[in-house]
Order: structure tokens, then sequence, then C-alpha cells
């Protein structure tokens, strides 16, 4: 049931302009700046704002002598302002679809082992389908993905659901699981030795994930856990062709699923080093919005999704 405090908010209060100036002070920090990105006066913004604290009775912003920063109140008008704006210009959008058949843009974002397989499969199904259709597509974290997501950047995301604050307003379809392997160049010095032990990979050049991914959080706890330090030489990308080239031309080592670089593991250019690393990935799936409804364009990316799932993952079901 809702709110009538709630209600009474939204339909005398909240007018379009408070939600494009709350996204633009999220973005920059700043009244001023905020002010020019939305077509207002300093002025004008200023007083925007002091509506919304007034008929929300708390403080959104905290005034500091250079710009202004969130309170937790403001990231939670700000985060849902942006995925209010994003509703109406996918309004906008389906309308414009239905009008001139199956266009439109769609934004999809990808962790790394299904941006190299899955992801390019089903948007060669999509374009097969329906090629008109517009698809952007961005590879990150599952963190910073799903946070696009929810903000409404994002229409549908193929990763994790890592927070579980965020676990309430997403559906979670679950696609297969990702065993990692130890890549290496064919001709590493440690390739056909049988002898491995994590000391002597310690010694290596890593190429990692960034911080505060998943998979880097559980390699640090895999060293640290046999009292190790971590690798002194290491190289932080996600770019799959600079992984790969520094992988061909150097003696480095990536953990990855063997999927992100089948290729070239089936051209014997890369191989598996016989270790078994012991790091379990959760699995990863199609995300997308509760409570929210798909634009056509969309809807289609979603349904080439899973029938490109059904084709790569065998104990994929897709939903009935």
């Amino acid at each position: 049931m809702t709110d009538s405090r709630s209600d009474r908010f939204v339909r005398s209060h909240l007018k379009t302009r408070h939600l494009v100036l709350l996204v633009e002070l999220g973005r920059h920090g700043s009244i001023a700046h905020a002010a020019q990105a939305a077509n207002l006066t300093q002025p004008g913004a200023s007083k925007l704002l002091g509506e919304l604290e007034h008929a929300l009775g708390v403080q959104l912003f905290e005034r500091l002598s250079r710009g202004v920063s969130p309170t937790w109140y403001g990231k939670v008008l700000i985060r849902r302002a942006g995925a209010a704006l994003a509703e109406m210009d996918a309004a906008h959008q389906e309308v414009m679809e239905l009008l001139s058949g199956l266009r439109g843009r769609v934004g999809i974002g990808t962790v790394l082992a299904p941006a190299t397989g899955l992801v390019p499969k089903a948007i060669n199904l999509l374009k097969e389908r329906h090629a008109r259709v517009h698809v952007a597509v961005t590879m990150s974290t599952s963190k910073v993905l799903v946070e696009r997501l929810r903000s409404g950047e994002l229409d549908l995301v193929v990763g994790r659901i890592l927070d579980t604050e965020a676990a309430d307003e997403l559906n979670f379809e679950p696609l297969t699981d990702e065993p990692h392997l130890l890549i290496a160049r064919a001709s590493h010095p440690l390739i056909g030795r049988s002898d491995l032990k994590l000391e002597d990979l310690m010694e290596q050049c890593w190429i990692l994930p960034p911080a505060g991914s998943i998979l880097r959080d559980r390699l640090t706890a895999l060293f640290l856990s046999h009292g190790l330090e971590q690798p002194a030489e290491t190289v932080e990308t996600l770019d799959m062709p600079v992984v790969a080239s520094l992988l061909l031309n150097n003696d480095m080592i990536v953990a990855l699923p063997a999927e992100a670089v089948q290729p070239y593991l089936d051209a014997g250019l890369l191989k598996a080093l016989p270790f078994d690393l012991g790091v379990s990935m959760d699995s990863f799936g199609i995300v997308t919005r509760k409570r929210h409804q798909l634009s056509p364009g969309a809807d289609a990316m979603l349904a080439a999704l899973r029938d490109a799932a059904a084709s790569i993952y065998p104990h994929y079901r897709a939903p009935a």
C-alpha cells in the first residue's frame, strides 16, 4: 500500500527538474556546475534543492567550502532520480520503437568470461533478428555494473550480485559457474612442471583484475592463508586484448576461466599450468531490475542471451 506522505511528495512537490538537478549534483559535486549542466541558474538550483530538503525534512547535501557532498539520504535520492529519468528515457524509446518497428538502444554490462563468448553470440543472434537495435556493451566488475543497472544506465548485466542490500531490487538468473585455470604462454618455463607449489607462483609476474573484484580478493586470500606475501610483480587490467598480448609475449601468468581464452588454448598458443588454485567463483547470471518493464529492444536482447546461453552452457535452462 502506498504511503500517503510519499504519494503527496511525488505528486505535489516533485518535478522533473528536481530529478535532473539531483543527478547532476551527484555527478559534479557542485551547485554551480550542476546548475549549468541542468540549464538552471545557480540561485534557481539552490532554491530547488531547498524545496526538496524542506519537503522531505532531511538534509540531502552537506555544504562544503568547495562544493557539496551527498548525505546518505542524498545518495538514495540521486540513485532513484537517475533510475526515474532512465525510465522516462526508456518510455520515449519504447514509443519510438513501436512507431517505427523494433529498434532503439540496449545497454548491456558484462564481466570478463561471458564478454568473450556468450555476449558476442547473443549480439549476433539479436542482429539477425532485429538489425536496427543498437547495442552498447560495457565490461567491468560486477559491483560497478550492478550499480549502473540500479541507476538505470544499463538494461541488463551478465555478472554477479555481490551487494546483499541490492538483492531485493534485482532478479538473478544463474547461467554457469566459472572455474579458473592458471594460464601462461605455451613456452613458459613452468609449463610441464609437475611439482609446482604456491611459493613458485608467488615469484611470477601476475596479471590481476582491479582491487575490489571478487577474483582479486580470493587470490589475495589464497596467498595470505598460506602465510605468503602477495606477488611483487603485477599488471592490473581487465582488457582481454592487453591480457592476451602480455601473455603471448612475456612469461606472465593469469587466473582466467578457459572460456575467456579458448581460441588461444585451441591454437596451442596458451596453456594451463598444472596447478589447482582451488579458487572457486560464484555463478554468474543475467541480472535485471525487479518491477521494471524492459523495452522491446532490451527484451529482445534478453531472449538472445537466453538462446545463446542454452547453446553454450549444457546445464542452463531458460525460465518457462
